[in-house]
């Protein structure tokens, strides 16, 4: 009975540790569970942190992105990789310091006023003595004229006029036939120029309301009270009809021959940017559309800069304005560039840059323990050798491809060597510009392939600026027409700006030799603002009309 009673209460011991150990691991399975969900929590708490830091940075700090590469007692932190592909790194870098290093800041020459207002008109005022005050008060002798000396220089500001000109034939006819002959003889003054511009406008007035909205960033209800003032009560509706009738007939085929012109070249930039566009068919007002910019590179060649609307960011808008073109083309990491097929894409070192920037956390800018840190610090030593090379070789594209594999690619060797030893976090902005670089790291290294290659896609986001200003006071298009117009127009300010033309005689020449589609493309390219001929003669024209 004792044995039997004891093995009993043996065998609920045994069932009693085997409960407990079950609520054990219950219990550590519990406690596993709650710190994995409070590391996630204070994970989502860090990236949120980030977040508000990055935002903060983004309103309040400094928005360049410059800085300088060579950081003394921390080379060899970030550079380790470097090293391992050029073993002396100071030794590849022409003269006694590095080309990382920061050059000397030279004090910039003083503007002087001849510089200034050179090319403006100048009319010159003599401050003559009156007559009765050219006698000598010591002798009674009339004074004789010994020359002439500066006293001041002024700046005259002319406001614009607005006056209506009306245009009157004056006829004659024949008093003999008038009594005698069936048909009477009647001839009438004509000026041999019929008015093609569309509306009661001329061509110097589309050009001007062309210049001020495009160029000036004044929208047109602002240019309306503008007139108002000048005693000329029209509406911006006209102001629209105007520019959208006159570009489509007259910049159309100009905008058509600067596409051809910019396909037959090499190389490509692109860029795009929103446009808020009120009535496209089956879209709601607030849908974004999109206003693309596509240019020529940095190949020694003409400037040739165009604007397309579209009214979404498909790449197949991409792909369509680029058919035909081969070559090398510099764009952001959008991926809708890949549905242009012939192209050889390189990419943007100013965006890999800039996203580990955004990943550098707070107050950590000089931490250069920091990944993030490492990074801009291999892409600012790029930059630098990229300038100082470019300075260098100027013009010759041989010697800049030779000297970027020299000198740039052990430079991309490393860093690419870095990037494979990132592991960040889950979720932060430093994974975020791990991810965007490495789906880009098949176009980091094709810029090395040829020196007319441009390093970064800051030209086209210089060229594509005047438009994102411009919206902020115009704010949105109508029309699909009016946004297309907008394109037509920017196209031809943008060239005549980057080939260093007078904007406003450019667009009021081009209104006055009214270009068409029957025109060859020799006779268009006369209308280039490239041209020699068109810069000698808008510079004659403002000096004149000025």
């Amino acid at each position: 009975m004792a044995d039997s009673a004891q093995g009993l209460q043996l065998r609920e011991l045994k069932d009693t540790i085997s409960e407990l150990n079950k609520l054990i691991k219950t219990l550590q399975q519990t406690v596993e569970a709650v710190s994995i969900r409070e590391a996630e929590l204070r994970q989502e708490r860090d990236n949120l942190k980030e977040q508000i830091d990055y935002l903060t940075k983004r309103l309040f700090g400094a928005s360049s992105e410059k800085g300088k590469c060579d950081i003394p007692g921390q080379l060899n932190l970030f550079n380790e990789p470097e090293a391992e592909s050029c073993s002396d790194l100071g030794s590849m870098l022409s003269g006694e310091e590095t080309l990382c290093q920061e050059e000397s800041k030279v004090r910039k020459k003083r503007t002087v006023d001849a510089e200034r207002l050179k090319g403006l008109p100048t009319e010159q005022v003599m401050l003559d003595v009156p007559e009765k005050e050219r006698i000598c008060r010591v002798c009674g002798t009339l004074m004789e004229k010994i020359g002439t000396e500066f006293v001041r220089r002024e700046i005259k500001f002319i406001p614009a006029r607005v006056k209506v000109i009306e245009y009157y034939s004056v006829n004659y006819g024949c008093p003999n036939c008038r009594k005698t002959a069936e048909l009477p003889q009647i001839k009438k003054g004509k000026d041999g120029h019929a008015h093609m511009i569309h509306g009661m406008a001329s061509a110097s007035t589309v050009a001007w309301i062309m210049y001020q909205k495009y160029f000036n960033g004044m929208p047109l209800y602002r240019q309306e009270r503008d007139w108002k003032q000048c005693g000329a009560s029209i509406s911006r509706t006209t102001f629209a009809n105007w520019l959208i009738a006159n570009a489509q007939d007259f910049y159309r085929p100009m905008y058509d021959y600067f596409r051809r012109k910019l396909l037959s070249r090499p190389f490509v930039m692109a860029d795009e940017t929103p446009l808020q566009v009120l009535h496209e068919p089956e879209r709601r007002a607030q849908t974004q559309s999109y206003m693309w910019l596509f240019r020529s590179g940095e190949d020694g060649e003409v400037p040739v800069i165009i604007y397309r609307y579209s009214p979404t960011r498909a790449g197949d808008n991409a792909a369509e304005f680029l058919e035909g073109f081969h070559g090398y083309l510099m764009c952001d990491g959008y991926s809708g560039y890949n549905k242009v097929p012939e192209a050889k894409r390189t990419a943007c070192w100013a965006h890999i840059r800039r996203y580990l920037i955004d990943a550098i956390p707070k107050g950590k800018q000089l931490d250069y323990t920091q990944p993030a840190v490492q990074g801009v610090m291999y892409v600012n030593q790029l930059f630098e050798l990229e300038k100082k090379i470019r300075q260098k070789h100027a013009g010759d594209y041989e010697a800049i491809r030779k000297a970027r594999l020299e000198k740039e690619k052990p430079v991309v060797d490393g860093f690419l060597t870095w990037l494979k030893d990132q592991s960040p976090t889950r979720g932060s902005r430093m994974a975020k510009a791990v991810t965007y670089i490495q789906n880009r790291e098949p176009y980091l290294a094709t810029y090395l392939e040829d020196g007319r290659c441009s390093f970064s896609n800051n030209l086209s986001e210089n060229s594509i600026r005047p438009f994102v200003v411009g919206r902020k006071g115009w704010l949105f298009s109508d029309t699909p027409a009016g946004a297309e117009t907008s394109a037509i127009i920017y196209t031809m300010v943008e060239n005549a700006k980057a080939n260093g033309v007078n904007v406003y005689q450019y667009l009021k020449l081009l209104l006055e030799k009214q270009p068409n589609n029957r025109m060859t493309d020799e006779e268009l390219e006369k209308l280039a603002p490239w041209n020699e001929e068109v810069k000698t003669f808008l510079e004659t024209r403002a000096m004149e009309e000025y």
